[in-house]
């Protein structure tokens, strides 16, 4: 089997030890399951890939195991799903239908969405597991792990995750030590592909050319896997758009927070406008993601900015903004973006009349402001307009008083949390009960409950533990809350107010 060979004859110990995880996974699955009873999910993608040929040289081994022979792999009767999409890329069809050409797989068009397309398939075929090419990072990876059943209310199968833990240097390692074809917008500068609406080209790879069109270098030449999903645009015409539509559609919207200051880092300073933010967030129905402290430099406000904005509806940042050397938020916003810090006369004049004479020498360097992608957010109750740069909001606020004044403004401007989402509620449990008991009753409830959020914290490490239960319907918060108190005796639960 040439996929074995090649990486046996790798000096690549990392990889070797990846591809053995990813056979031991793969064997271990047809062992488990008749080879009717497993299927493959194909998107075209460079991860999928990678899993095809894993399946390819895992089945060769354990149909060499089985017969203790050497023979050469004849066929692959692994079922192969396709789920075809008007929207997906000619070029991923193409390389798509080739490679089920080239490998003779059994290939099965879907056109319907993924969850009716596999209702339908599963209950057509005896299909008890599926193979996916489901990375960590991958949004869909969060709680999976190398054997997952499906996710309450879709149909019952496991998901087998061969390669969970592998990272886009290891996903690019085996394609080229194998030598094997990948689809050709990975040579096009593209990282990580999903539809034509919200994909384009890494501007990380972007080539310094004189010609008129733009130019990239090709896939694996990206030095941080962390920012593959940077050419994963979400297209947004502006925030009250985005929120009005997005909140008809009950969805719930992800938002980031970046905070920017050495003085945070070193202890100096106690951050409190973040704990602020997420509380004013969660209270409006967004589910904060991630939080980030990041030091004063340009290239780390930059990179985080840019992963950020890739994958969150909103993104949050403040500190580093104004005119002494150590404000680089701003710089760091442009350079995200692609786009140059360029003198703004609108936001110019607002800042003369705030400063007046002072508005000289370095201080105009506060009027300079992303090129391009800048909507100043006015407000009477603001001296100075909010800075919005595409999905990124930049706050001014240095203390909780001043984020009340900028929150309450940018909720009235732009229907952030004015009504149109359905709002959090949430309940919270006090018991003196230990980690151990309360865990496997939790973790149950989690899949009774799927819609309502389980939190659990303590204020000190022999304290109580409280238990919060959130969620957008009140009925289902208060079943939850008597649901998990019928699996105790009474009274070993109090409601915190």
């Amino acid at each position: 089997m040439e996929i074995d060979k090649a990486i046996g004859e790798s000096d690549d110990k990392r990889l070797k030890t990846k591809y053995n995880n990813a056979i031991f996974v793969i064997k271990r699955a047809l062992a488990l399951y008749s080879i009717e009873e497993v299927a493959f999910s194909f998107n075209g993608g460079k991860d999928s890939t990678v899993l095809l040929h894993l399946l390819r040289a895992g089945y060769f081994l354990h149909k060499k195991e089985q017969t203790c022979s050497n023979g050469g792999l004849s066929s692959f009767p692994v079922r192969t799903i396709y789920f075809e999409s008007p929207s997906a890329f000619t070029e991923i069809n193409a390389f798509t239908y080739d490679a089920a050409q080239t490998y003779n797989l059994q290939l099965d068009i879907i056109r319907q969405d993924f969850k009716s397309g596999l209702e339908a398939l599963l209950k057509a075929n005896p299909i008890r597991a599926i193979f996916l090419g489901v990375r960590i990072g991958d949004p869909t990876a969060v709680g999976q792990e190398q054997f997952s059943p499906s996710s309450p209310g879709w149909p019952p199968f496991m998901r087998v995750n061969p390669i969970l833990d592998w990272s886009y240097r290891d996903v690019w390692a085996f394609l080229l030590t194998c030598k094997v074809k990948y689809c050709s917008l990975y040579d096009q500068g593209y990282t990580s592909i999903g539809s034509i609406h919200d994909t384009v080209p890494n501007s990380l790879l972007s080539v310094n050319d004189t010609s008129s069109k733009e130019k990239f270098k090709p896939a694996y030449l990206l030095s941080d896997g962390r920012l593959e999903r940077a050419g994963r645009v979400k297209k947004i015409a502006s925030l009250k758009y985005d929120v009005e539509t997005e909140s008809q559609k009950h969805e719930v919207l992800l938002a980031s927070v970046i905070a920017v200051g050495d003085e945070i880092l070193s202890g100096t300073v106690e951050d409190q406008l973040g704990l602020s933010l997420c509380k004013k967030l969660t209270s409006v129905g967004w589910s904060v993601q991630q939080t980030t402290v990041l030091r004063n430099d340009i290239d780390s406000v930059s990179e985080e900015v840019d992963r950020q904005r890739s994958t969150s509806d909103m993104v949050f940042i403040y500190g580093g903004v104004g005119p002494l050397h150590s404000d680089v938020t701003l710089a760091g916003v442009a350079k995200a973006f692609g786009v140059r810090l360029a003198p703004d006369e609108e936001f110019e004049e607002y800042l003369r009349h705030l400063i007046s004479e002072q508005c000289t020498g370095d201080r105009n360097e506060m009027a300079q402001l992303p090129e391009g992608i800048t909507e100043l957010l006015h407000h009477e109750k603001l001296s100075v307009p909010l800075i919005k740069c595409r999905n990124v909001i930049v706050l001014a606020a240095t203390n909780t008083e001043e984020l009340e004044k900028e929150w309450e403004c940018l909720t009235e401007l732009t229907k952030l949390g004015g009504g149109s989402l359905i709002e959090y509620s949430s309940r919270r449990l006090m018991t003196s009960l230990t980690d151990v008991e309360v865990a496997e009753p939790l973790s149950k409830l989690g899949l009774e409950f799927p819609d309502i959020y389980l939190g659990c914290y303590r204020k000190s490490r022999q304290g109580p533990i409280i238990i919060c239960l959130t969620g957008k319907d009140n009925a289902r918060i208060d079943s939850a809350a008597q649901a998990l108190c019928k699996k105790f005796k009474k009274d070993v639960f109090v409601e915190i107010k």
